[in-house]
């Protein structure tokens, strides 16, 4: 049987990170076994949808490179791929449990139930409660056919027998064991015909034919009552072998890693920026603050998974083939964004000057810089050794698009004398006769002037760069000013000395 996996996220707003993980596991498992990726929106819990979640989702798989094979918005045989479109496959198939004696009707009211929550402690609907309360179960046969017909609001429960060891073989944990008699009689059908996410699951990843379920371990509970489904429908075997993913954790590594922390410890934990109705609820992404997908899903995979080596430059397919689920970690991973930095600069500048263009242009189109080809790619080739984050290209080194905002007046002081001026003056002029205007050539007029002048490089290249730039930071003077062109760089050193 060849392997079929899918990623099933809720619409309920942004993708988290670690959502992002879990999708990044499923694909690299999928593509190591030759096998399907499938995106399959969970979107049961009305209550909960947000408008453009959906799209949302897509977007951040498509940016980070995670393309499914099926799914909602990339077709499939398997379809409806999104849960609310299947509706009447769930009423048909709980009712089928029903009639094979592994759930039951429950007519008790949401007030009701209430009203037993508060009169006792740790109420739960069980086979120790269920005889005293309003089901199919308890109540007369005559009874719950006059409450089907009435139209009266009606749940249909699973059904679970004490007495059973429920063993779960999870790839990640090894053997889990639950026992029944600790569970509840969870909702499948909401009064509403909507399923819960408990018989959704079970019936879509049958019907789809998923092989492996890799998930968070936040979902290891419910899958004591996943099993009893599987049980109930006779569908044991072919039930999808188990993985549950290890949390990702805090910066400090103490608890869950959770949206808030992103504003406390001013990093993104969602892979595109999502804008809420108010500041509180919008936040910033992986993208939007600079990060390439590719470091992105670098630092990922490497969030509960090791290789089994010290290699830590993965591409994606190098990924694929080094992936086994064998190697994913029980205990939870921290969150350290300092490492997500060191991946992204690595990438920066292992990645193509035609490339990184691309990727530059939009933002300096938002500034309204120039945008051509060749010049993008100078200024690439200048600053990718220096540069953490994508906007930094146009933020940092902002000098190679416009003129120099400020100077570093304490590098100034230290490195200006008044008598410099004639010589700095008389360079300007041989700066200014450069021709070809390269870098070689310009380095070979100024090293000749310094010494035609009795100069020390000390005396000249500070000044030239804190002229070009500003600041003693940047690239080599010479492949600056050459990027920014003879008139312009001429232009500034008169500025400076102005200033001066």
């Amino acid at each position: 049987m060849s392997v079929r996996v899918r990623f099933a996220p809720s619409p309920t707003g942004a993708l988290h990170i670690g959502g992002v993980r879990t999708a990044l596991y499923n694909y690299l498992f999928a593509r190591k076994h030759g096998g399907t990726f499938i995106l399959r929106i969970e979107d049961t819990d009305q209550n909960r949808f947000v408008p453009g979640a959906e799209e949302y989702i897509i977007e951040a798989l498509k940016w980070t490179g995670l393309v499914p094979d099926e799914g909602v918005g990339f077709g499939g045989d398997f379809g409806p791929y999104r849960q609310s479109d299947r509706k009447a496959i769930y009423q048909k198939y709980a009712h089928e449990l029903v009639a094979r004696g592994h759930a039951y009707f429950a007519f008790d009211t949401p007030e009701e139930l209430e009203a037993k929550r508060q009169a006792e402690e740790n109420f739960t609907y069980n086979l120790h409660t269920r005889a005293g309360l309003k089901n199919s179960l308890a109540l007369p046969a005559d009874v719950v056919q006059q409450q089907l017909d009435s139209g009266a609001p009606v749940v249909i429960r699973l059904k679970v027998e004490p007495g059973q060891d429920i063993h779960v073989r999870d790839l990640v944990r090894g053997d889990v064991v639950f026992q029944s008699s600790e569970l509840d009689d969870k909702v499948l059908l909401k009064a509403d015909g909507m399923p819960t996410y408990h018989l959704a699951n079970i019936v879509d990843d049958h019907l789809m034919g998923i092989t492996h379920v890799i998930r968070g371990e936040e979902w290891l509970p419910s899958t004591a009552h996943h099993v009893l489904l599987y049980r109930g429908f006779g569908w044991e075997d072919t039930m999808p072998q188990f993985a549950h993913l290890p949390l990702i954790l805090k910066p400090e590594g103490n608890g869950k890693l959770s949206k808030r922390d992103g504003a406390k410890f001013g990093m993104p934990v969602f892979p595109l920026a999502w804008v809420g109705k108010t500041p509180e609820e919008s936040f910033p992404g992986f993208r939007e603050t600079g990060f390439l997908p590719e470091a992105t899903i670098n630092f990922l995979a490497l969030l509960g998974w090791h290789p089994g080596s010290d290699q830590e430059i993965f591409s994606l397919d190098e990924l694929a083939q080094a992936f086994s689920v064998e190697h994913i970690g029980k205990s939870g991973a921290r969150f350290d964004f300092e490492k997500a930095r060191w991946f992204n600069q690595r990438y920066i500048q292992h990645t193509a000057n035609t490339v990184l263009a691309g990727h530059i242009r939009p933002l300096a189109e938002a500034k309204g810089y120039r945008t051509d080809e060749a010049f993008l790619e100078q200024v690439a080739a200048l600053m990718k050794e220096r540069v953490t984050f994508l906007p930094d290209f146009v933020e940092q080194g902002y000098y190679l698009f416009e003129p120099v905002h400020t100077y570093d007046n304490d590098m100034i002081r230290k490195k200006w004398n008044p008598a410099l001026r004639p010589a700095f003056e008389a360079l300007i002029q041989e700066i200014r006769q450069v021709a070809p205007f390269e870098a070689p050539a310009i380095e070979e007029k100024v090293q000749q002037f310094m010494q035609e002048n009795a100069l020390k490089p000390g005396d000249v290249l500070p000044l030239l760069r804190l002229a070009l730039a500003g600041t003693m930071k940047g690239p080599a003077v010479f492949d600056m000013a050459v990027v920014l062109g003879q008139a312009e760089t001429v232009q500034r050193l008169q500025r400076f000395l102005e200033y001066k």
